[in-house]
């Protein structure tokens, strides 16, 4: 379980293929703290620590994990958000976000203002469960979606976001990991019965 509150980015430094997993190893400032089979949010998608070394550790994403998410566009280098687990006794500062991405989205538009950013991006599966006003969660970060047209919605960021996130790198075009906020799809769940 998560916030959506990201607490630093990390680098990818190798990608390795065994069969069809794909096997990461990321370094970060966090990661001598971690523990192997600690889960950790990287890029909203939560992941199992398998390995660690002083300035890295290691994930494996199988292929569920990789059709549902953008990892099988990075490379060597990209950045990704990781946050760590909640601990009971923390305050839910962003929604609840369970790490279990749901699709992928495109980002369509940048709109820079000097000191804040407006993303728009584009979603055609699972809009159903984005409301005005409402929680989504983009790369593991937890944000308030407006502006919502069609397949398209927006979220806006501001300065402390942008420099702690890899949204500062985001280009349009670029592909996103998508998690919807958990009640909108508990509630359509209960409606079904």
């Amino acid at each position: 379980m998560f916030t959506g509150i990201v607490e630093t980015t990390g680098v990818i430094d190798s990608l390795n293929y065994d069969k069809e997993n794909l096997n990461l190893t990321v370094s970060s400032s966090i990661s001598h703290d971690l523990r192997v089979d600690e889960s950790l949010s990287h890029d909203g998608v939560c992941l199992t620590v398998t390995r660690l070394s002083d300035k890295s550790h290691d994930i494996t994403l199988v292929p569920e994990t990789l059709k549902k998410s953008r990892f099988s566009d990075l490379e060597v280098g990209s950045l990704v958000n990781l946050e760590r687990s909640l601990k009971v006794s923390d305050r839910l500062d962003g929604h609840i976000v369970q790490g279990h991405v749901d699709d992928i989205a495109r980002c369509k538009k940048i709109i820079d203002n000097g000191n804040n950013w407006v993303y728009t991006f584009k979603s055609k599966n699972f809009l159903k469960y984005v409301v005005e006003k409402g929680s989504i969660t983009v790369n593991g970060v937890s944000l308030t979606c407006f502006d919502i047209r069609d397949n398209f919605f927006s979220v806006a960021i501001i300065p402390h976001t942008y420099s702690k996130t890899n949204f500062k790198f985001l280009s349009e075009n670029d592909l996103v990991n998508i998690e919807y906020d958990i009640l909108g799809k508990y509630i359509e769940r209960l409606s079904k019965h």
